[in-house]
Parts: C-alpha cells; sequence; structure tokens
C-alpha cells in the first residue's frame, strides 16, 4: 500500500461531513474527539482512574484516557479525561424550539414599538428564590448591557424595573401589578439540584392563581434555559447562552405587537 493511496483514502474519510450521523469535531471530520472533566468522591489514586476510565466507557468513549487528575481532598478527586464518542446525531431531525427573531439594532427596535405601539413596554425583572446571581438580569436590564449589547434601560421604549437577586416570586409578581407590567424577566443562575426548574413553576402558578397569567407576556433566561424547558414550564419564551438584550428586547416587541393585534380582531 503506497503512502499517497492512504493519504488519498483518509482525506477523504476525515472531511466529508455527515449531517445525519454528526459527531464531535477535535483533529478531523468524524473522529468524535472530546474532552470532559468530572469530580469523584473518591480518593487520587489508581483505583480513582480505575473508575474515571469505566465511567467513560460507559459515556460511549472508545480510547479513552485520563490526562490530568488531581487529589482534591482525602476523599474527593478531580480528572480530565480525553476520548471518541462513539455515538452521532441525526442533525437533519432534530426538533429545535428555538426563538426564531433576528435580533434589530436598538434604534428599529425602539423605532417599531413607537409607530405600532404607541407607547413605552414595561418590563420587571428580577433573579428570583435564592439565586443571588445578578450577572443574568444585569446583562438583560442594565444600561451598560453585556458584551456590547446594550441593555433595556438604553432603550428610549422600554420602562424597566430591575428588582436585582434573592427576591421572592411574591414580591416579583406585586411589583409587576404595582407598576402595571407588561412583561415578566426571570433569570436563574443557580441550578444545583433542580431548584430553578421549582422556582419558575412556582412564578407560574403564582401568576395563574393571581389570574394574571395571560395579561404579563413572562421570560425566563439562564445558562441551562432553553427556549423548549421555558414553554414546557409554561412561560412565553426562555433564552439561554449566547442571547443578549436585543434578542430579548426584539422578541419582546414583536410579541407585545402581535398580542396587541390578535386583540383587535
Amino acid at each position: 500500500m503506497s503512502g499517497s493511496w492512504y493519504k488519498q483514502q483518509s482525506s477523504a474519510a476525515e472531511t466529508a461531513l455527515d449531517l445525519q450521523h454528526l459527531k464531535p469535531y477535535g483533529d478531523t471530520m468524524n473522529d468524535g474527539k472530546v474532552q470532559l472533566s468530572f469530580t469523584l468522591p473518591v480518593a487520587d489514586d489508581e483505583k480513582g482512574v480505575a473508575a474515571a476510565l469505566a465511567l467513560a466507557g460507559q459515556m460511549g468513549l472508545s480510547n479513552a484516557s485520563v490526562v490530568h487528575h488531581k487529589r482534591l481532598d482525602s476523599s474527593f478527586s478531580f480528572y480530565i479525561l480525553y476520548g471518541s464518542l462513539l455515538h452521532s446525531v441525526d442533525y437533519s431531525k432534530l426538533p429545535v424550539a428555538a426563538v426564531s427573531e433576528k435580533a434589530m439594532p436598538l434604534a428599529a427596535t425602539d423605532a417599531l414599538i413607537r409607530s405600532e405601539l404607541g407607547r413605552k413596554i414595561v418590563v420587571v425583572g428580577a433573579s428570583t428564590g435564592s439565586d443571588a446571581h445578578t450577572v443574568g438580569i444585569d446583562a438583560i436590564i442594565n444600561r451598560k448591557g453585556f458584551a456590547g449589547h446594550y441593555g433595556l434601560e438604553r432603550y428610549e421604549m422600554f420602562e424597566t424595573y430591575n428588582l436585582g437577586s434573592q427576591v421572592a416570586n411574591e414580591e416579583l409578581l406585586q411589583k409587576a401589578l404595582q407598576v402595571a407590567a407588561d412583561v415578566l424577566l426571570v433569570s436563574q443562575t443557580v441550578t444545583q439540584k433542580e431548584v430553578h426548574i421549582r422556582n419558575l413553576t412556582e412564578l407560574i402558578e403564582l401568576s395563574e392563581a393571581e389570574g394574571v397569567r395571560e395579561q404579563l407576556l413572562m421570560i425566563c433566561g439562564g445558562a441551562r434555559i432553553t427556549s423548549e424547558l421555558a414553554k414546557e414550564l409554561g412561560y412565553d419564551a426562555g433564552f439561554g447562552a449566547g442571547k443578549y438584550a436585543d434578542d430579548v428586547a426584539t422578541f419582546i416587541a414583536k410579541e407585545m405587537i402581535r398580542r396587541q393585534a390578535l386583540r383587535r380582531t
């Protein structure tokens, strides 16, 4: 077998994108190479390494190797592994419930609200429950925004109230009623033991009990929030990682206009 023949065959296999059997890309197409890390509640020794490799095998990794392991304390250890994922997904058939609105520039969103609604949209937001993080809600509401995407406070056609962190669902809802809010924004950063699910569900149930669910546009966001999860929990939309204030502003503006049009028919 000549070197050139092998090179040609390898090149074809390593460059053909197969969306029906999509795998992670490491060094070449379809190699399935991944890196993962995790902590085990065992000592950092040979048996701990063996346990990490066994778990990697059960996850579907072939040729897995532990490239780093570290003692955390006497009974916990940390591992970084490389391997090739055996599993693949059919990318062409994946159902995705994403917010499809393309984000508009700030001035265009303001102009759309001004021309179609003729009034400011009132937004109340908070990081609720025991969640002490404000990074998410601040990125969407605060004037400076995040990563060059200005927050709703910078828009002329949004009247905003950022209640901060660790806000009880009852308090958030009460503020919304007090200022006749159109929109509720809820940020959830802490997700240990699915606390964000319970918290978000409670807010929906409270709004239904108060009889105000239908009059509010309710949106949740956070690193583990997807539009699919948000709708499953009873929200109108969800925004996760990679989404910014202009994505949220565009969705709010167009949804408010859509609802106004429905009320007029």
